[in-house]
């Protein structure tokens, strides 16, 4: 074959960046030295909202998708896992990731363990996990991104619900520990920014002291005229055995009966059934919202190498900071300014299926509907971006 035959095909390689050497970039996802909430007793009870499995395995799927675009614009993607017990170990892995090159970091941590590891490396970090709404607000960072849904876009979600469906009275019941109360907290702000009426609120506790059992019982903590209860259990046994169970016939939201969560194995609708099947595969389980989460954060820093495949780190940060992800739901989502977090839709399910979404129709926003979920623009909670 003559040079001018073969050179139109090497002139499109050269362009897809096919035969030169691939650009080689490297992520560490920090995870929690054995997880508590993977312990064998909770995986089989399976809360609803709960993780079931590590986020390695959902990681691990979206760099498989992201082979061959990667290999198209020669480039790689490797992500390390680095499990750590403490802050003090997460500030020494974030450390050691960032020394050795890496270009992001994934991490499936409680707030405190995140932030140390934010706060020891100028990296991007991308939250998969922890959805408490201080590290979107007096707890942000200019360089924290949060594919995790807040508590605040999921109390939204709901209040917005319980608004379409009419159910305007609503019954709190609040559990013993203090996520719970800062939780319930983002549940009452929900139902004032969308009119609800707080019908009453009572807290609960499991206990087997006989003077607390009127603590732990549904038929006396739902007497009482309401429409809707409420209920917020960061722990997840006592909602799940609330539904069916109340005074009077009556549904039950929060963290059982409809809960607002980022995935649902569920969900039928834009190529979701082949994400949750690619999940099953991979973990042979259903796929979890926190599977979701994991699989869209290394879906994003795939696509920003992508984006920026022949570097510097910088360049692939910045897209990264500023790309535009699929995620499966309808519409494209892309991360806020003011805070970091990423805009996206919320499932509304039972744990068998997906009910409806949020935000539901009819809620409106000057600029980006999804921005109803969550803290907006002009509140101004996040000190460390610009406004």
């Amino acid at each position: 074959m003559s040079p001018l035959v073969r050179a139109p095909a090497l002139t499109l390689l050269a362009l897809l960046g096919v035969g030169a050497q691939a650009a080689a970039f490297k992520a560490v996802l920090l995870v929690p030295q054995d997880d508590p909430r993977l312990e064998r007793a909770r995986v089989e009870r399976a809360y609803l909202g709960h993780p079931t499995g590590p986020a390695t395995e959902a990681v691990a799927v979206a760099l498989k998708e992201a082979r061959l675009e990667l290999e198209a614009v020669g480039a790689s993607l490797t992500v390390d896992t680095v499990p750590v017990g403490d802050a003090a170990a997460a500030r020494a892995a974030a450390q050691k990731a960032e020394k050795a090159g890496a270009v992001a970091l994934l991490a499936d941590l409680p707030a405190d363990t995140l932030l140390a590891a934010v706060d020891a490396v100028r990296l991007p970090v991308l939250n998969l996990s922890a959805a408490d709404d201080r590290l979107r607000g007096p707890d942000c960072r200019a360089h924290l991104l949060h594919v995790a849904p807040s508590e605040r876009m999921r109390a939204d979600a709901l209040a917005q619900t319980l608004v379409a469906r009419k159910w305007s009275q609503v019954l709190l019941l609040t559990g013993p520990g203090p996520q719970d109360t800062t939780r319930s907290a983002a549940a009452q702000a929900a139902l004032k920014r969308y009119g609800l009426k707080l019908a009453g609120a009572k807290p609960y506790k499991l206990s087997a002291d006989p003077r607390e059992r009127e603590l732990a019982n549904p038929l006396l903590l739902t007497q009482g005229s309401h429409d809707v209860v409420w209920v917020v259990d960061s722990d997840g046994e006592f909602a799940r055995t609330l539904p069916y169970r109340t005074a009077t016939p009556r549904p039950v939201v929060g963290d059982a009966g409809l809960v607002a969560l980022a995935w649902h194995a569920q969900y039928e609708r834009f190529g979701a059934p082949q994400v949750s099947r690619r999940l099953w595969r991979q973990a042979s389980r259903p796929a979890t919202a926190q599977d979701w989460q994991a699989w869209l954060g290394a879906k994003a820093l795939a696509a920003a190498v992508v984006a920026a495949p022949k570097g510097p780190a910088t360049a692939v940060q910045q897209a990264l900071m500023a790309g535009e992800l699929d995620g499966s739901k309808g519409v494209p989502m892309t991360f806020r300014p003011w805070d970091g977090q990423l805009r996206q839709p919320l499932l509304l399910t039972d744990g068998q299926g997906v009910i409806g979404t949020a935000p539901v129709d009819g809620v409106l926003h000057p600029r980006n509907h999804l921005d109803t979920l969550g803290a907006d623009a002009p509140e101004k909670l996040c000190k460390a971006r610009p406004a």
